[in-house]
């Protein structure tokens, strides 16, 4: 986040422009492009290749999965640092290079020919689409919004939404027509299309760079660090409760490590990649051990998907209008509730319920917990922040599947390892909600509540 002191040096360094379109929309739109084009690094446009590139190239399962997992721990890993990078350089001149070398990527793993290089590409494309892209997109909404932050993120994010949609059957039809190759070259094509040019010819940083304030409010507002303050208490004629941007003075990403509040926030990502994905990643012999057939437990992944795009809006709407804290730790209850079906589920159509509820909690997740990072510490360093929120999640979703092999493994059920993802969203839950207030430490050693 930027101090007030920032921002008025930089509104005053431009003139004043009017404009009839507010170009905070434009980012919008190049975000929610972004998201739309991150799929080659995603599980759900990867999937489709599985088959064919094992079988033409002679690789094993096993080995399939270990390239793939351990990308996606690289990609993890590498995120904090993808994130100061876009905190220092900014999404202008970052954006078009990571869909420069995203094309580029899937080029590579057109050109895959083995297991060795099947572990290289697999780490790029999982890297730059699912990692770098993702973050970037989503640090540009967060510079232009501020109010309006949750609603803006959520719509963005349907960019995210109907690449779901999209990808897995355009893939599906190049693969089937012209080979897996062919497919991997499309998303090239695609990525350099739809990425470089526009972001290079479009995107801009952040609104004071034009000489206007997030949400293009007006410039000569009575005081533009009013964007940048806590909000923690009822406000508005309807009593609204919201968490605001804390001031930016002294907030480093050491300050934010050290703050107690951060790890409170933290176990949320941390709990829904393990839980959610250890869901889905075994959804079909889950939901089996329940009576449930394989078309439907697919079917069921598909509604959970559609239930959070549908109530993402009004996840985002709420966002801006009510303490982060609450709405995590009502995703959590949301979670817990789910699995708790499952473990007890004695007819079939219960499942209906457990693929709402996991839904309900993923629209909360991606427009909540993708802003609860600037709505706590602002805007100065809040792409190595969500760039540390974001790698927790996804090696939480690595490990994620994990526990439910081992439990039906070992003990021939599902029911232990279902019982403990139960009781770790609870626990969550129960945390999240004393997230209050962040507090710095001065050099004095006192705390400051934000």
């Amino acid at each position: 986040m930027l101090p007030a002191t920032a921002t008025l040096d930089r509104l005053t360094d431009r003139p004043s422009q009017r404009y009839a379109f507010f170009p905070g929309w434009t980012m919008l739109a190049i975000s929610a492009a972004a998201q739309f084009m991150s799929a080659p690094g995603q599980s759900y446009s990867v999937a489709a290749f599985k088959d064919p590139m094992q079988g033409e190239l002679g690789i094993t399962e096993t080995n399939y999965s270990l390239a793939y997992g351990f990308a996606t721990v690289v990609s993890g890993l590498l995120l904090p640092s993808v994130g100061r990078l876009i905190d220092r350089v900014g999404a202008r001149r970052l954006l078009p290079m990571i869909g420069l070398l995203l094309g580029t990527a899937c080029v590579c793993m057109s050109l895959t020919s083995g297991l060795f290089s099947l572990y290289v590409s697999f780490s790029l494309v999982r890297s730059l689409g699912q990692g770098a892209l993702t973050l970037v997109s989503i640090w540009l909404v967060g510079e232009w919004f501020a109010r309006r932050r949750g609603f803006a993120t959520a719509l963005a994010g349907l960019g995210g939404s109907l690449s779901v949609m999209f990808f897995p059957l355009l893939n599906g039809w190049v693969i089937s027509q012209f080979g897996w190759q062919s497919g991997w070259l499309v998303l090239g094509v695609l990525a350099w299309s739809v990425l470089v040019l526009p972001s290079l010819l479009l995107v801009r940083d952040r609104p004071e760079d034009l000489g206007l304030l997030p949400d293009g409010d007006p410039p000569h507002a009575d005081d533009p660090s009013d964007h940048e303050k806590p909000d923690l208490e009822p406000s508005g004629d309807h009593g609204q409760v919201a968490d605001a941007e804390p001031p930016s003075a002294g907030w480093g990403v050491g300050d934010v490590l050290r703050d107690v509040t951060f790890w409170k926030l933290l176990a949320v990502p941390a709990t829904s990649g393990m839980v959610g994905t250890g869901l889905v990643f075994h959804a079909v012999s889950l939901l089996g051990s329940r009576g449930v057939s394989p078309g439907w437990a697919l079917a069921l992944i598909s509604l959970q998907a559609a239930v959070a795009t549908t109530v993402a809006l009004l996840a985002g709407w709420l966002t801006d209008r009510y303490p982060s804290r609450f709405l995590l730790a009502a995703a959590m209850l949301l979670l817990a509730a789910s699995v708790a079906i499952v473990l007890t589920m004695s007819w079939t159509a219960a499942a209906l319920v457990y693929a709402t509820l996991l839904g309900l909690h993923g629209s909360i997740i991606r427009s909540t917990g993708m802003v609860v990072w600037m709505t706590y510490y602002g805007r100065a360093n809040q792409g190595a922040i969500r760039g540390v929120a974001m790698a927790v999640m996804i090696l939480g979703a690595a490990a994620g599947p994990l526990p439910l092999a081992f439990s039906a493994d070992w003990s021939g059920s599902y029911d232990p390892a279902l019982l403990v993802f139960v009781l770790i969203p609870l626990v969550t839950a129960t945390l999240v909600l004393t997230a209050g207030p962040p507090q710095l430490v001065g050099n004095d050693g006192c705390r400051q509540s934000m």
